[in-house]
């Protein structure tokens, strides 16, 4: 069988993409190669569908093929009619598909027997395709201001991209041990703090206020604060009230030089006058700050595997191990949310023991002993 390495630029005139060809295009024309030179290698490809390659004109195809009957192999060894009929379907769907392009698949085929092979190459391909858009959406979502209840949009996203996880799980089977390629994830657009910075303010001087407060919000951890000095004056208020210690602005301002919190500069006096103004409750800015948190690990998540799935030098088996790293992450913080807001969904009942049938009883019961009349 003759090999093009290259196919005819004349004949990719009507493909969409305009980039040089990524390994999956020689993967689908070698694959939809193989179909048209003996079409009942058909039964041989799982795992992917029409919408598993990357253009337009290969899906048209591979759904051309799909749909229409097989020939007969000596009748298909002898004329173009099945061709002609899948040219005709196809063109249905991709007008630009050409004869010139078919004849270029069928060249570019090395071997027809390898179209499992094939076929497998574009499933990767396509599994990294659909990881990277779950988690494009999961970034989007984060970032839609529009949303009436961005916690439970965000989390359903997250769940989908978790779904496309196992999905991938399912067809490829992570390796223990096997971790991805570890590339920088996308740029993220700077948020404005400026809120944020204000309501961890008032969080902190409204539990300095009311301490009896802080032990109900032990869902909220320092890693939920957007500036370390925050952070470390929410472990000294935690701390003191743990300890059972008076707790005043003074207090803790002691406590927080114990802890080397003002090494930085901070300014003692400025720390007096951030926990000298309260306002509102503890549990509503506990719960802000939970939330902005939140809404960040989803976001990082996100990035995360976008990144991860964005390097096509990562397996299915890699971006699965990866991914599900990541989405631990925000199922911690789910679970802290969960507890926050008394929204913990109750446990799964667990299905009875199923017991063993006994042995066939082949002799009558013994009476049951009398009971003894005195102990």
């Amino acid at each position: 069988m003759p090999h093009s390495p290259e196919p005819n630029k004349d004949d990719l005139d009507d493909l969409p993409d305009t980039h040089p060809p990524q390994p999956v295009r020689y993967a689908e024309q070698a694959l939809l190669g193989a179909l048209l030179l003996d079409p009942h290698r058909l039964g041989d490809v799982t795992g992917i569908t029409a919408d598993s390659f990357s253009t337009a004109t290969h899906t048209a195809l591979f759904a051309a093929i799909s749909a229409l009957p097989r020939p007969d192999p000596a009748e298909h060894a002898k004329n173009t009619k099945w061709l002609n009929q899948v040219l005709a379907a196809g063109r249905e769907q991709a007008r630009g598909l050409s004869v010139s392009y078919l004849h270029t698949l069928i060249q570019i085929c090395p071997w027809p027997r390898h179209a499992p092979a094939y076929a497998r190459m574009v499933e990767a391909e396509h599994a990294r395709r659909r990881l990277e858009a779950a988690a494009e959406r999961l970034v989007q979502t984060v970032h839609d201001a529009s949303l009436p209840h961005p916690v439970q949009t965000v989390l359903a996203e997250a769940d989908a991209l978790a779904a496309v996880v196992d999905d991938i799980a399912s067809r490829f089977p992570p390796r223990a041990g096997v971790l991805p390629r570890t590339t920088a994830p996308p740029p993220t657009i700077a948020p404005d703090y400026t809120e944020a910075v204000e309501e961890e303010q008032l969080l902190l001087a409204t539990a300095t206020a009311h301490p009896a407060d802080i032990e109900s919000l032990r869902w909220l951890l320092p890693e939920d604060f957007n500036r370390p000095l925050h952070a470390g004056l929410w472990q000294c208020l935690t701390a003191l009230a743990r300890r059972r210690e008076p707790v005043d602005p003074v207090t803790v301002l002691w406590e927080a030089q114990q802890r080397g919190l003002l090494d930085d500069g901070s300014e003692p006096g400025e720390v007096l006058r951030l926990l000298a103004e309260p306002a509102g409750s503890v549990e509503h800015w506990g719960e802000r700050a939970l939330q902005r948190s939140l809404l960040a690990t989803a976001e990082h998540t996100g990035r995360h595997i976008e990144a991860y799935a964005g390097d096509p030098a990562n397996t299915p088996f890699q971006l699965v191990v990866g991914a599900r790293r990541s989405l631990a992450d925000i199922g911690a913080v789910r679970t802290r949310w969960q507890h926050a807001t008394g929204t913990v969904p109750p446990p799964r009942p667990r299905p009875a023991p199923t017991t063993r049938a006994g042995p066939p009883t082949t002799t009558a019961a013994r009476p049951a002993r009398a009971a003894r009349a005195t102990r």
